[in-house]
């Protein structure tokens, strides 16, 4: 009972989680979150602190901060006012201050060189996570060529090659984001690996050939097969529990082996024009 008790009480902060996200562009009180959750608006506040970590105004300004931080770091076209007013602030300076005491960098030096291992310090919540069954299919995946940039290392650094990948897809054309995928191939966990032994890669869909580049993009290639796929929805920080869910729940009880090819993503939107709470990527776990 006292399991179950837990249980729900975690599932209303959950829906004031998703509620804020969902509504980040709109005045939020703490009035009208406390009677979302159907909590007393005299003890809310305290209650959300205590759950959390830090207080409901805090986590509102830091997840519109995060939102911003994207749009600054992958959309380099946009202005920062724009991107300041989104974010409910009333002037560029404010937003400034608040993204500098936040991050420990301005928004425009953010813009051009962002230091994503505070960033992510930032945005470390106890609690957050979800535990949820998820609906699992097996699909035949097609083979598929793509243009891949690895990143080795520091598993919090992966945007930095996000970036660069981003440049070379809209300098070469090869792989145009709106008609082409958007993957990932995971070689390693980065919960139980070390920082500087991290793989990953960065891939885009091609029908042709890359030829040599200056940002280090290769040929690689997804082979055809079996996979085993969940889709993950919300943002790339808790795509782990995807992953956890197919190897530690789906997999002991579905008879199935896996083939000796890594866990891969095909990301069906992107972080830079999507809020997270709308992201939706596919998890692939190959099968024999």
């Amino acid at each position: 009972m006292k399991t179950m008790r837990k249980q729900i009480y975690a599932e209303r902060f959950h829906r004031v989680f998703d509620y804020i996200d969902k509504h980040l562009e709109e005045e939020l009180s703490v009035d009208l979150l406390s009677q979302f959750a159907n909590f007393s608006k005299f003890h809310f506040h305290r209650q959300f602190s205590e759950y959390c970590g830090i207080s409901v105004i805090r986590y509102i300004q830091l997840m519109r901060l995060k939102r911003a931080s994207y749009r600054l770091a992958f959309n380099p076209l946009e202005r920062i006012i724009d991107i300041a007013l989104d974010a409910g602030f009333e002037n560029p300076e404010s937003f400034s201050r608040a993204f500098k005491n936040t991050i420990g960098q301005t928004p425009s030096d953010f813009r051009k060189k962002p230091e994503w291992e505070p960033w992510i310090e930032r945005y470390q919540f106890p609690n957050k996570k979800r535990n949820a069954n998820m609906e699992v299919k097996i699909i035949n995946f097609e083979h598929t060529k793509v243009a891949a940039l690895e990143h080795r290392g520091d598993p919090k650094l992966v945007n930095n090659s996000v970036k660069t990948f981003i440049e070379w897809r809209k300098e070469c054309g090869l792989s145009p984001i709106t008609s082409s995928k958007t993957m990932g191939i995971v070689y390693d966990n980065p919960e139980t690996t070390a920082p500087d032994q991290f793989r990953f890669d960065i891939c885009g869909s091609v029908t042709e050939v890359v030829p040599e580049n200056q940002q280090g993009i290769i040929n690689k290639q997804i082979p055809e097969g079996r996979c085993a796929v969940v889709c993950h929805v919300g943002p790339y920080d808790n795509i782990g529990e995807a992953a956890c869910y197919l190897y530690r729940d789906w997999l002991p009880g579905s008879g199935e082996e896996l083939r000796d090819f890594p866990l891969f993503f095909h990301y069906l939107n992107l972080n830079s024009d999507t809020p997270e709470h709308e992201l939706r990527t596919d998890v692939y776990l190959p099968l024999k």
